[in-house]
């Protein structure tokens, strides 16, 4: 029985999936695709949201969440320092605890899991990824500031009965990935998904003495069961998962056995142990399909203990966040709203070296979101939402976004909206813990470390325009978004190489984002994509205003995709390749510090070059082979101080380029259906 488009049309606000990724669940239909797309833009939906497709997530040697937005300009992502390996990702110039983070729906990424929460996904359980510039939905909570990004899981009804992903790179990387997937009844399905991977081996191209990408392993296993009755209406979602992490970096001579915690030389460990268990309950009113209703519940227990050199950094946190969603028409449907209440608890035990910051979180907020949609030309989503968090005070949440379509195959988008967030600071910056940098919170009077909480108001002018071009399909959008803070916790870093400031701003801080995207169709399955952005972000410093430091002001994307033509048995061959240009970035200052430990105030612009073949056998057997950095551009002298990484000038943090040079990957992926 083929499930009505109603019904899942209300499911998805029910249970929080997207509409799409319901549809293709439920629907048992054969269907016949053309060339589908990796990365879809509707001129329909109000937000400006882009869906990336699990036919995008192969297009890249993408291990893990972090590392699924190679081929997407519409995320930046860089190394966040010279040692972990770490991926930091960036939406509208601003990192991403400025970002909504969610799974499903559920915020995910946030408090503990700021530095290191995106590796703890691997890229073969992502279904799709929806990314939404600007402010996100009030359903979702308050924190949103630059946008949201939304990743949905495999479902075990729509996935098949088993799938291997085998994997090793040139940087002594291995990875081994399955799925197990069973339908238990005509309602019931579960899936158990299985990811492990190990850095083995030492690697120091830049000859500085200390490794490039630490050794490491991560075991990650994830039970879900799936219900779904069209004809009762209830459908409910069960995830239980357990991660297990640990790094280990710093000097080749390092010995956690002998030098934890020593002068003998200099070594990190990052251990992390989580555990999630999350669950969904909707139910779509029989005798109303229009009407629903959504139970959203998840609880997280995560512990990291580490050390970076002789700090010492351990932080242990608790969540539980609870989320209930009614879902009606006002008239008819053309009139839609949805409203609810939900509870966030947070609790905290963290300790930087012997300074303890515990504390519990805790917040309760109901929302309201109207949608209006003529199914024609315009359409527009007004939200707000009343919050009282025990720190940062009750406060009202806006939210605006507005579609038109002016003619035909075009779009206008406006959206504005209000953010608010308690910044944990030393979560989100323990980079910085691998240097000799000195801590200092200048603020005593907030209650967020002595800090008072990020405010940002944020707006957005988008255009897409569709057309033909010489008798193929093309594309264009500009779009324009600024972030105003009216506070925010200043990490500042542009004052003395041997310490960073944390305070209040006092002054402006702004951050403006103007992207410009071209694709086109230049021959049947040759596909072009490219995109130019530019950002003018500025904070203002004790020591004078200076553009956001890591950041380029300048930036060009470009990516071509090719597939033969499918012959017997699945046969064929995918091509991409991908380069970006990274302009001039505002450095730290490091300018008291000697000359072979210092750089200069801007760094110099590189490109960087990725690429991936991919054979397909037939439907149930592939291999791939790709390169990352084949150019081979690195940073020269990535490490500061790394002849004396106890003195005064070391530090790992300053990172504007690759640390390790070209890195080769080949895989398979095999599947039973």
């Amino acid at each position: 029985m083929k499930t009505p488009l109603l019904f899942l049309t209300m499911l998805c606000y029910a249970t929080g999936f997207s509409q799409e990724t319901i549809q293709q669940d439920s629907l048992k239909t054969v269907t016949v695709e053309g060339n589908r797309k990796g990365i879809k833009k509707s001129l329909n939906v109000t937000a400006n949201t882009t869906l990336v497709t699990s036919k995008e997530l192969l297009k890249a040697a993408c291990c893990n969440l972090a590392e699924s937005f190679e081929t997407n300009p519409s995320i930046d992502v860089n190394f966040s320092d010279a040692l972990t390996g770490t991926k930091q990702i960036k939406m509208l110039g601003l990192t991403s605890p400025y970002i909504l983070i969610t799974e499903e729906n559920v915020p995910t990424v946030r408090g503990a899991s700021q530095a290191y929460g995106m590796s703890f996904t691997p890229g073969t359980w992502v279904e799709s990824i929806q990314i939404t510039k600007g402010a996100g939905s009030v359903v979702n909570g308050f924190e949103s500031i630059s946008g949201q990004i939304n990743t949905e899981l495999i479902k075990p009804i729509g996935d098949i009965p088993f799938f291997v992903n085998a994997y090793g790179d040139s940087g002594s990387r291995f990875e081994l990935n399955t799925h197990f997937n069973k339908k238990v009844s005509d309602k019931w399905a579960t899936g158990l998904f299985v990811h492990g991977n190990a850095r083995v081996a030492k690697n120091d191209m830049n000859d500085d003495g200390f490794m490039d990408n630490p050794l490491g392993k991560q075991f990650n296993i994830v039970n879900r069961w799936q219900y779904s009755n069209p004809e009762t209406g209830w459908v409910s979602f069960l995830n239980l998962r357990y991660m297990n992490d640990e790094k280990q970096t710093g000097q080749l001579d390092f010995d956690p056995d002998r030098d934890k915690l020593t002068t003998n030389f200099w070594g990190s460990e990052i251990n992390t142990e989580r555990l999630d268990f999350s669950s969904k309950v909707g139910y779509v009113f029989k005798d109303m399909p229009y009407q629903s209703i959504g139970f959203q519940n998840a609880f997280s227990n995560h512990n990291q203990q580490s050390y970076f050199g002789l700090n010492q950094y351990n932080i242990k946190q608790q969540s539980y966040y609870s989320n209930l969603i009614f879902n009606s028409i006002i008239s008819n449907t053309m009139h839609k709203f949805a409203t609810g209440l939900n509870f966030t608890y947070d609790k905290y035990a963290e300790f930087v070296n012997v300074t303890d910051v515990s504390r519990i979180d805790n917040s309760v907020g109901a929302f309201f979101e109207y949608t209006f949609d003529d199914n024609d030309k315009f359409s527009y989503i007004l939200g707000g939402r009343m919050d009282y968090h025990n720190r940062l005070g009750a406060f009202f949440t806006p939210r605006l976004h507005v579609k038109y379509n002016p003619w035909e195959k075009a779009v206008f988008r406006f959206s504005a909206g209000r953010g608010k967030r308690a910044a944990n600071i030393f979560a989100e910056n323990q980079n910085l813990f691998a240097s000799s940098r000195v801590f200092s919170v200048l603020d005593t009077k907030g209650k967020i470390y002595g800090l008072e909480a990020e405010i940002a108001w944020n707006y957005g002018l988008s255009f897409t325009q569709n057309f033909m071009l010489f008798g193929m399909k093309a594309d264009t959008t500009i779009d324009f978004y600024r972030t105003d803070f009216q506070n925010q916790a200043v990490v500042d870093v542009m004052n003395s190489p041997q310490e960073v400031l944390f305070y209040n701003l006092d002054g402006k801080s702004f951050a403006n984002s103007l992207q410009f995207d071209f694709n086109l169709e230049i021959i049947k399955h040759l596909n072009l994509r490219t995109a130019y952005k530019y950002y003018d972000i500025s904070t203002d410093y004790l020591s004078g205003s200076y553009q956001r430091p890591l950041q380029a002001k300048h930036r060009f994307f470009g990516n071509v995709e090719y597939a033969t033509h499918i012959v017997e048995k699945g046969k064929q061959w995918k091509f991409d390749f991908t380069w970006n240009w990274l302009g001039k970035q505002q450095l730290p200052n490091t300018r008291s510090n000697a000359l072979a430990d210092s750089f200069s105030e801007f760094s110099p612009s590189f490109s960087l070059m990725n690429a991936q073949i991919t054979r397909t056998f037939s439907s149930k057997f592939e291999v791939y082979l790709g390169g990352e950095n084949i150019g081979n551009y690195t940073q020269d002298k990535a490490v500061l101080g790394a002849d004396n990484p106890f003195g005064a000038t070391f530090d790992t943090s300053i990172v504007y380029a690759p640390v390790f040079g070209q890195m080769y990957y080949a895989g398979l992926r095999f599947k039973m259906k």
